[in-house]
């Protein structure tokens, strides 16, 4: 298994430019990003080098959202600069949602969801991606669709549990088009880590990483996460798994604990 920490909630007591070496002196050999288009592309790809470190994951969509029909078209042309900017960077995964990343709180426009039946915001999902796809293929990166917790964060976003997920995934029917698994987000939603894991580990090209309550560290929240990992090795997976969280107290405690469980297997 792979293993990438994000450096956008991980390592926020150093300059952005320190959180490179700090990464890679903790043993990670990937960094996940989040909004590419704040970032010096030409700056993040010289720090890779130099700190021998690469860009496993970053955000692919911008102000729009995939689940609106409205939205197509200036989805995809926003995916497409995020395609370029990958491969820019040698980054391999985008992440996608259904809904606009917006600051929280905030409730996801109401009047999307009266206007829109949940047949036609699928439908629209998965016309966007099925359009994109062939292209992220030659380019040899693959849009990881991510459904979102509802309970604390994202309030109304369209894209809540892992099947639904899998179901565009399915239809889209793309090597190049895979589910982000966001532990987390999903502990709240739908609860069975395990057993989602179980079922839906073909589909699924990256899985995020941390404890419920509170989106600390292992050990800070409820979520068993050695039993993960374990499951995860006796199923071969050999995707990427991303330290997304907000340490409890700094970021060496939080690694400290990141890597324990990683040695727990």
């Amino acid at each position: 298994m792979k293993y990438s920490v994000n450096i956008e909630t991980v390592y926020r007591e150093l300059p952005f430019e320190a959180r490179f070496a700090a990464a890679k002196r903790d043993g990670y050999d990937y960094v996940e990003l989040w909004d590419w288009t704040v970032k010096d592309l030409d700056a993040v790809a010289a720090l890779c080098r130099e700190n021998g470190v690469e860009i496993s994951c970053m955000g692919g969509d911008g102000p729009f959202s995939l689940c609106d029909p409205a939205h197509a078209g200036d989805y995809i042309a926003f995916l497409r600069t995020s395609l370029q900017a990958a491969q820019k960077l040698g980054c391999k995964r985008l992440a996608v949602h259904s809904n606009e990343l917006m600051p929280e709180p905030h409730p996801y426009a109401a009047d999307l969801f009266l206007q829109y039946s949940a047949a036609e915001k699928t439908a629209a999902m998965i016309r966007t991606l099925a359009a994109v796809a062939p292209e992220a293929e030659a380019a040899g990166v693959t849009l990881c669709l991510e459904a979102l917790n509802v309970k604390v964060e994202h309030i109304g976003n369209f894209l809540q549990y892992t099947k639904d997920a899998a179901d565009i995934v399915t239809a889209v029917n793309s090597p190049a088009v895979k589910i982000l698994y966001d532990a987390y987000h999903m502990y709240l939603n739908e609860g069975g880590i395990i057993e989602t894991i179980r079922t839906y580990l073909p589909l699924i090209d990256c899985i995020h990483i941390a404890d419920a309550p509170g989106r600390g560290e292992p050990g800070t929240g409820a979520i068993d996460y050695r039993a993960v990992l374990q499951e995860l090795d006796a199923r071969q997976y050999d995707g990427m798994i991303a330290f997304e969280l907000f340490p409890k107290t700094d970021s060496a405690a939080a690694v400290a604990a990141m890597n324990a469980v990683r040695r727990g297997l």
